[in-house]
This record gives C-alpha cells, sequence and structure tokens, in this order.
C-alpha cells in the first residue's frame, strides 16, 4: 500500500494552554522520525488496493510551556533554533515595498489543497493576523468527497489541520489581500493505487473549470518509485493523474508543488525509512508543477539577512534532484548539464528550514492550542504561492505555468529580482549524497530564491 505524505513539520509549539513539543525530539538522530516524517509514499503491497493519505507526523509533547511568542534571540537561546514572524520574512524576501506601493494580491485567488482541512482554519488565520499587525481575509472552504466531521483524536486528521493551517497562514503572510480557498478532499481510497490523489486531482480541475483560482499550492507529495507500474517502467499510473496540471495549463493557472523534506530521497515501501540512493516525488517532479525547494534563512530581528541563504537540511533536507518518469522539459534546456535528460528539481526555493522555522498560529486540537514553529517545504510553496499572486496583480492576469519566464529571468545577466544560492551547502539526507548549492541552477534550490520587490514586477512582465 502507499501513504502520501503532507511535506510540513512542527519543531516545537508555546503559548496558549498548549504544552511545548519535547525539543529533545529535534536531534539529528531522530530526522525523519517522531518530529515529523517528510512527505512520503510507499509502495502498493500485493495485497492491498489503496492507503487513506496522512499527513507527517507532529510529534510528542512534554510538560513545558511558554507564556508568549518567543523572539529569534529567545528562540536560539531556548531552543538553539531561530523562529521567524512573518514580519521577519516580509522584510527578508523586501515585500514591503510591493505593499507600500499597492501589490498586496488584491483581486487574485490562491488555491490551497489539503485533506481533512481544518475546522478552525478561519478563526486560526484571524487571530494569526491580528498578532502580527495584519488584516485577515474570508478562506472559502470547499469541502470534496467524503469529508468525515473532525476528530481531535485522529491522528491523521490533526496531522492534516496543522498542515491546512501552515499553508493558509504563510500564503497569508505573503499576499494579505488574496482570495485564499481551502479545498478540502476525505482521502478516499482509489483501487487503481493512485490513493486520495485522483481525488485531489478531481477537485482540482473542477476548480479551475469554474474559473476559481490563479495559483495552486500542493504540499504534499508521493515518491515516484512508489507508484503502481513504476518498477516495471510502466508510468501510466502517474500520466493517469496529470489531467489537472494539464487543465491547469490551458486556463493559464500556475501550479505550485512543494519538493519535499527528504533531500535526494525519500522513504521506502514500509514507510519506517528511507530509499539508500535517489528517488524524487510527485507531484513536484511534474513538468507542469513548479517545484518548490526550500533555504534556510539567516535573520536579525528585523528580518534583515546576516548571512545569505543555505540550503535547508536539518532535521529534513530540502527535496531535489532529477526525475525517474519525465524527460527533460524545454524549459531545461538552458541547465541540461546539470538535469541530464531528465525533468529535475527544484525550480526555484524560499524559506523551509528547521533553524528559521515559522510561527503559526492553531487551535484545531484542544490539547495544543496556541503557537507553534512549523518547517518544512510545505511551508515554502505557499509562501511562492503568494508571490505568484503578487505577480498576478501586477500584471493584471494570471500568468499560467511560469517555467519559461522563471528560467529565462535566472539566465539574464542583469538584475531579475532572482537571487542564487551558492554557498555549497547541500541537500544530502539520510545517507544518500544530495546535490550542493552552487553558482547557477543546481538541484538543491533550483535557480535560487527571490527579492520581491524586484522579481515580482520582472515576473509580472516575462510572464
Amino acid at each position: 500500500m502507499r501513504r502520501v505524505r503532507a511535506r510540513r513539520r512542527i519543531a516545537a509549539a508555546a503559548v496558549g494552554v498548549t504544552t511545548l513539543t519535547n525539543i529533545a525530539l529535534l536531534s539529528p538522530a531522530l530526522s525523519g522520525s517522531a518530529v515529523a516524517a517528510p512527505v512520503h509514499a510507499v509502495h502498493p503491497a500485493p495485497s492491498a488496493r489503496g492507503a487513506k493519505v496522512v499527513p507527517a507526523v507532529a510529534g510528542q509533547q512534554s510538560e513545558n510551556a511558554a507564556h508568549g511568542l518567543l523572539t529569534t534571540g529567545e528562540c536560539q537561546a531556548k531552543w538553539q533554533i531561530s523562529c521567524y514572524s512573518p514580519n521577519q520574512l516580509r522584510q527578508a524576501y523586501n515585500l514591503n515595498a510591493l505593499y507600500q506601493a499597492g501589490v498586496t494580491g488584491k483581486g487574485r485567488t490562491i488555491v490551497i489543497v489539503d485533506s481533512f482541512g481544518s475546522p478552525t482554519i478561519q478563526h486560526d488565520l484571524d487571530v494569526y493576523s491580528a498578532r502580527f499587525g495584519m488584516k485577515s481575509t474570508h478562506v472559502d472552504v470547499v469541502k470534496w468527497g467524503n469529508v468525515p466531521r473532525f476528530d481531535s483524536t485522529n491522528p491523521d486528521q490533526v496531522g492534516w489541520a496543522g498542515e491546512t493551517t501552515l499553508d493558509v497562514e504563510m500564503a497569508h503572510a505573503v499576499a494579505p489581500d488574496a482570495h485564499i480557498v481551502l479545498v478540502e478532499s476525505g482521502a478516499d481510497q482509489n483501487g487503481d493505487g493512485t490513493t486520495g490523489l485522483r481525488e485531489m486531482m478531481d477537485a482540482e480541475k473542477s476548480l479551475i473549470d469554474r474559473g476559481v483560482g490563479d495559483v495552486i499550492s500542493q504540499s504534499f507529495g508521493a515518491t515516484e518509485n512508489t507508484f503502481p507500474g513504476f518498477r516495471n517502467g510502466d508510468f501510466s499510473s502517474i500520466e493517469n493523474l496529470r489531467y489537472a496540471f494539464k487543465d491547469a495549463a490551458k486556463h493559464k493557472v500556475t501550479v505550485l508543488a512543494a519538493s519535499g523534506d527528504g533531500g535526494a530521497t525519500n522513504t521506502t515501501a514500509s514507510g519506517n525509512g528511507d530509499y539508500p540512493y535517489r528517488v524524487n516525488a510527485w507531484p513536484s517532479s511534474d513538468p507542469l508543477a513548479v517545484s518548490v525547494g526550500g533555504t534556510q534563512l539567516h535573520l536579525d530581528a528585523k528580518g534583515d539577512r546576516i548571512a545569505p541563504d543555505s540550503v535547508f537540511n536539518d532535521e529534513g533536507a530540502s527535496g531535489g534532484g532529477p526525475s525517474h518518469v519525465f524527460a527533460r522539459p524545454s524549459y531545461q534546456s538552458g541547465v541540461e548539464q546539470v538535469v541530464g535528460d531528465h525533468r529535475g528539481t527544484p525550480d526555484v526555493s524560499m524559506s523551509a528550514a528547521l533553524k528559521g522555522g515559522a510561527w503559526v498560529y492553531s487551535s484545531y486540537d484542544p490539547k495544543r492550542v496556541g503557537w507553534q514553529v512549523y518547517v518544512g517545504t510545505s511551508e515554502a510553496s505557499p509562501l511562492f504561492a503568494g508571490i505568484v499572486a503578487l505577480a498576478d496583480q501586477v500584471a493584471g492576469h494570471r500568468l499560467g505555468d511560469i517555467h519559461q519566464a522563471l528560467y529565462a529571468l535566472s539566465a539574464r545577466n542583469q538584475s531579475t529580482g532572482i537571487v542564487d544560492v551558492k554557498d555549497g551547502t547541500n541537500n544530502s539526507y539520510a545517507g544518500v549524497t544530495g546535490y550542493t548549492a552552487a553558482k547557477g541552477y543546481d538541484m538543491a534550490t533550483g535557480v535560487g530564491t527571490i527579492d520581491a520587490a524586484r522579481f515580482v514586477p520582472a515576473l509580472a512582465k516575462e510572464g
């Protein structure tokens, strides 16, 4: 059987009536385990027709509790990690200049897709926004399929509620005036071994056909190797799921997918370990999806950089590498020497590291109400979805598939707002050698990260 996992990790809980996640769980020895497994899937077993969609594991809790949001310095002293507010992220990505010019995502719609969703998503976004001086926005919830009543004792539903909260709050942090549509799927089983994914693709296609959404953010994925037929070179089970992305391209809707938190590898069939060699995951590997990898930000209390960005590689690592299903798309012809004959991921990267996690507020779990620090490329994908919404607003229309524009901007010598990540860090993980952040495109961070004040207008013009 195969499980589709969300791509987010919870690093620590704090504030309110919640308890603090045991920081001991953040030790390197536990990478990919209790703190939160990366987005993973397992190979269909002969005796099973599929398994329900499940997110990353949230980890255990201790008796410790904080009494308020911690500053970056306090996080470093207490947990030996940096933790960032949305205001720090806005400063880091040079977003404030855009806001001052009226570029806030107004008139654009971000679609977020998650299993089960969260029953408190509107309340939590309102609290999150108020705490950081942002106005909130209405979240339209679309239930697709048999979505069960939320059960706070069900670990699957609780895990996906955390993923949902992270996705919505990160997208709103970047594009505060963008409309958000949250698709909550029921994660029903499919008889073709594509558990939960077909339901998600059906929901996406339905919204696209109805004209709903300018950019779709997906923080889930499944290892290519785990799809039925992969071992025999039959990729039809993946090809047959691409109809939503093809429809998105036709309607000029931008599709994003988190690249994963397992570096150059991902989980094995049992779900209890990682492949001892390089693998990739879908939908990140799909040529029609913009693969969003992860970086580590190094910021001071104001959000100014104290060092250049590096590759996300602590309790997980930025997913990246060549697809074993898809050939190199034309937009990657200029980086053929790096990716070879196959589609390479990621395309671009945003904040995702544990040592630079993002504060998130949630109340869906009555035992854990308050603030938590989240990490992973599940943070990066909705952050970039906000960037695309801003660019759509500047352009005055949907930009659609931005791959060609992204690589064209990266290839230019002039300043286009693409910031190369080239400090020599890498996305090696679980004993599998990954890829190094070097000058130009690499399969650790893609073309790099962005300076929004320059990148947003450049993307709008190029697109």
